[in-house]
């Protein structure tokens, strides 16, 4: 797996020909479940998947998974939540590092691409959401761990498309000048 920074991520993106750019998938990584959510074919609008168990020993299942959905979602890059923290020994950080080095390990992804984005206020912000709602304790982790990786690929997608707009802003003003 190769580490790009946000924009760069998206940039390759944009580079691929249209019919064959791929998806991103959002990953909410916890102690015990990843939430998944994915983007749409132009990379605009995140949409909740699944949820897969964690644990240690079971991370060759969860490669497997992941082979299964870059294949069958042409998936091109993951978007991985990342509890941005002025406390570099924050224990869900490290969580999300190890869980990196253990997909790296494996040796099945080294064509693909990920970037880290800020997952501050995720699980709070769907907890908020669904509060009035009156869910089965498990129904409702399974929900919050999928709208969480939502909340994390929208705010990439959101981000990448503004800056993006930005660029194609000051490119045309560069070309009227000119």
């Amino acid at each position: 797996m190769k580490y790009l920074k946000p924009l760069k991520l998206y940039q390759e993106l944009l580079k691929s020909s249209e019919v064959k750019r791929g998806r991103l998938l959002g990953l909410d990584v916890g102690d015990k479940y990843i939430g998944l959510s994915v983007s749409d074919a132009n990379n605009i609008t995140a949409s909740p998947l699944s949820v897969l168990v964690r644990k240690r020993t079971n991370i060759d299942l969860i490669s497997t998974d992941f082979q299964t959905l870059i294949s069958g979602l042409s998936l091109e890059g993951f978007v991985i939540g990342y509890p941005f923290d002025r406390h570099k020994s924050n224990p869900d950080a490290v969580q999300v590092k190890l869980f990196i080095d253990d997909l790296n390990k494996t040796g099945k992804f080294e064509d693909l691409k990920y970037t880290f984005w800020d997952e501050c206020f995720t699980s709070k912000n769907v907890e908020f959401l669904l509060k009035p709602l009156t869910l089965h304790p498990v129904q409702l982790k399974t929900i919050m761990d999928k709208f969480a990786a939502v909340g994390i690929l929208q705010g990439y997608l959101d981000f990448a498309s503004r800056s993006r707009g930005l660029k194609e802003t000051e490119n045309l003003l560069d070309e009227k000048i000119d």
